[in-house]
């Protein structure tokens, strides 16, 4: 099954990987600023999330997003993730090296982490919520646990939407399959990367953007005061400024 993406603009690729929270309708601010910096725009949504329904098969969502390039015909390209779809872009960057030209990591999760008890307890909370069946509020918790202080009603209302469709797209699949998990070497990672966090965000991702910035081998971190963990959404025009210089200085348009 290929997953369900868009493509826009022409020259160099990037790749938009989503949070898992939302789909990838959450980069809808960033796609016009780098298609007008000159970049293909490819976002697509995993398995599960937006219009990408349930695997009929075990899965992994690298390997998915891989095939989807295979596709399109694009060898290399830039990888732009956020949160969850962070965990994949690395994963991509190191069993691909020569494949991700640049790595735009935001509120990152990794694989392995162990997480702080605030976001075991968050996670605890969320799991009550959907045994007893209060899938709505199930997603008002995530909407108030990722969304930061900057984000309007209108963004707010955005992650909502998008989160509650994952739930209902995931709760209503009549069997379950697993994700192939593989432990990727990050020590192969060849592309620089930058990782960025948000002071309002869970500490669990400043210490792993802090983490990767020592295990990468060209990484450096930007924490913003006032982000929470969707800050592509929260300051949307900041971020793109942020993204474009990243991308301009490590995978050039034109």
């Amino acid at each position: 099954m290929t997953l369900s993406h868009d493509v826009a603009g022409t020259g160099p690729a990037v790749l938009l990987l989503h949070s898992t929270v939302c789909d990838r309708r959450m980069w809808d601010p960033q796609v016009p600023a780098l298609v007008g910096a000159g970049y293909r725009v490819v976002r697509c949504d995993f398995r599960g999330f937006g219009a990408s329904p349930m695997p009929d098969r075990p899965y992994n969502n690298a390997e998915d997003v891989v095939a989807l390039l295979d596709e399109l015909g694009i060898e290399r390209a830039a990888v732009i993730a956020s949160s969850g779809g962070g965990r994949v872009g690395l994963e991509i960057a190191a069993r691909w090296p020569d494949r991700v030209t640049s790595l735009g990591l935001l509120c990152t999760a990794l694989a392995g982490h162990e997480p702080t008890a605030e976001l075991d307890a968050f996670g605890d909370r969320e799991d009550a919520l959907i045994e007893a069946g209060d899938i709505a509020g199930a997603t008002d918790l995530n909407v108030d646990a990722w969304v930061g202080p900057e984000a309007d009603a209108s963004v707010r209302e955005q992650v909502r939407v998008m989160q509650r469709n994952a739930f209902d797209v995931q709760i209503a699949a009549e069997e379950e399959f697993g994700q192939i998990k593989v432990e990727p070497d990050l020590s192969a990672i060849k592309a620089p990367a930058l990782l960025v966090s948000g002071d309002h965000d869970f500490a669990d991702f400043r210490q792993i953007a802090v983490h990767l910035t020592g295990v990468l081998a060209d990484a450096r971190h930007l924490e913003l005061p006032w982000a929470g963990h969707l800050p592509n959404l929260e300051r949307p025009d900041e971020v793109n400024g942020i993204l474009v210089d990243f991308l301009r200085e490590t995978h050039a348009a034109g």
